[in-house]
């Protein structure tokens, strides 16, 4: 008599297929397609960070062996005198001082104008009077009042000279108002809300206890593009700040670069060449020195920015 104990295989749910079954069903056709996949991504990785590492390598080489295009993967005549030079000027410390405070202060500003502004106009109850607020938003980005109205409006203001002319003026960026927005009104179920109501909360407790809490993907991306706004801020230190303790660090490097490459144009012909190898290892330098902090600071913000862009701008 047969036994009926005996054990049969589990049963997978439908969908559940396992690993190492789905590796046995694959065909010929369908490794080449993955090895094709791989040799893309493989090739998108070396022309994304390629260049960062020839600025780096070309910072440290011979100036003579990379001119003659003798730099390729490794240094060639190892010297840190690029970065001796930079560093050893004053004036970069008190740019990444300025440049790190403007940052910081202005990023929170900015999100803490631009996620409640957001918010509002994601409501529908407000009818076609945020559609009439947005629009005059979007208008800033295709009029602006001129360079010479402006710079006479931020006088009166008392803001040349001023650190917070990297602040105010650059509270709201209509794009990542517009990137949030489309968050808050397709990312967050309107349920959520009926549900708020109903346990008497208001929309300032809703918007902080409820809406801030499912959003860090989109505060993750807004903060992004803030932070690297005022990070690589140039041409607001060049036309209104004319303290140099108070320039920012993209102005302080131009500085550098261009006394170092001055004096190479002026120096006797004997020591032409010198400093102008010199100048070029700042070039070089003057780059990777400038990005490093956000090279650093993005691998930890990756996933969020990906997530962030992917549903925050589904939607406008």
């Amino acid at each position: 008599m047969t036994s009926t104990n005996a054990t049969a295989p589990a049963k997978l749910p439908a969908g559940d297929i396992p690993w190492n079954h789905y590796r046995m069903q694959k065909k010929l056709s369908d490794h080449i397609v993955d090895v094709i996949i791989w040799l893309l991504l493989a090739a998108i990785v070396v022309i994304i960070t390629y260049p960062i590492w020839f600025i780096l390598i070309a910072s440290v080489s011979d100036q003579n062996a990379v001119n003659l295009g003798k730099v390729t993967l490794l240094p060639v005549g190892f010297n840190w005198d690029g970065y001796r030079e930079i560093f050893a000027d004053t004036r970069i410390w008190d740019g990444y001082r300025n440049t790190i405070v403007y940052s910081v202060v202005g990023t929170a500003l900015n999100m803490l104008v631009t996620l409640p502004a957001a918010f509002a106009l994601s409501r529908k109850e407000l009818g076609k009077v945020r559609r009439v607020v947005l629009f005059f938003f979007s208008l800033t980005m295709f009029v602006s009042g001129g360079m010479i109205p402006t710079y006479l409006l931020f006088k009166s203001l008392g803001l040349v000279d001023n650190w917070l002319v990297f602040i105010l003026p650059s509270a709201v960026n209509v794009y990542n108002l517009i990137i949030a927005r489309s968050f808050f009104e397709t990312a967050v179920p309107e349920e959520l809300f009926d549900s708020a109501k109903v346990d008497g909360m208001s929309y300032g407790g809703y918007f902080l206890k409820i809406v801030l809490p499912l959003s860090s993907a989109v505060i993750a991306v807004v903060a992004l593009y803030y932070f690297v706004a005022h990070w690589n801020e140039f041409f607001t230190g060049l036309m209104y700040i004319n303290d140099d303790s108070r320039k920012p660090l993209q102005n302080v490097l131009q500085a550098i670069l261009l006394s170092n490459q001055t004096g190479a144009e002026g120096s006797a012909s004997l020591d032409a060449a010198a400093q102008q190898e010199l100048a070029d290892k700042i070039k070089y330098g003057v780059i990777f020195v400038s990005s490093l902090p956000l090279l650093v600071i993005y691998p930890f913000l990756q996933k969020y920015f990906n997530k962030g862009v992917l549903l925050g701008a589904v939607k406008g």
